[in-house]
């Protein structure tokens, strides 16, 4: 049996629309009413800077969409699917797993990361679990695979680069 998890979008429709309301609000604020008609203040540089912003925040939300990420949990194995291909992760090739709490990231939860290492990779595979839907039913579903792994060592995390899941 395959559980999916999809990749929250959340964040980025919330960037996008606060962009957009403040363009409103200043557009509001900055324009003019003249005998019966709205009249927008196009000289003003923090209309551009405003605009702009919503523009990118537009952008990342649609290349998020198009990649269209999910997580993949099923009996033998795990994959980390996005459109342009998937990565599949076999039970069998973890080395150990950790689930637990991000020391550098300070948010709720006490389930907030799970961090596993395959034993023919050197670099450790990190998914925090705010970033996808359902997550009480994606730690439950780790779980139960760390159950068949062995633990993760407790400790400090390097500040080195890390693959983010």
């Amino acid at each position: 049996m395959q559980k999916v998890f999809k990749y929250k979008l959340d964040f980025y429709y919330q960037q996008t629309l606060i962009a957009l309301v403040t363009l409103i609000v200043y557009a509001g604020i900055k324009g003019s009413f003249i005998e019966d008609h709205f009249s927008f203040v196009f000289k003003d540089p923090i209309v551009y800077i405003i605009i702009f912003y919503f523009f990118v925040y537009l952008i990342v939300l649609i290349l998020n969409l198009i990649r269209d990420r999910k997580l993949v949990v099923s009996d033998e194995e795990m994959i980390l699917h996005h459109k342009y291909g998937e990565r599949k992760i076999r039970f069998s090739d973890i080395e150990w797993m950790h689930i637990g709490r991000e020391r550098l990231v300070q948010t709720a939860g006490r389930f907030q990361l799970i961090v596993f290492k395959l034993k023919n990779r050197r670099r450790l595979f990190r998914i925090r679990v705010g970033r996808y839907e359902h997550n009480r039913d994606l730690v439950s579903e780790m779980e139960k695979i760390a159950e068949r792994v062995p633990k993760g060592r407790r400790r400090a995390f390097s500040l080195r680069r890390r693959r983010t899941v």
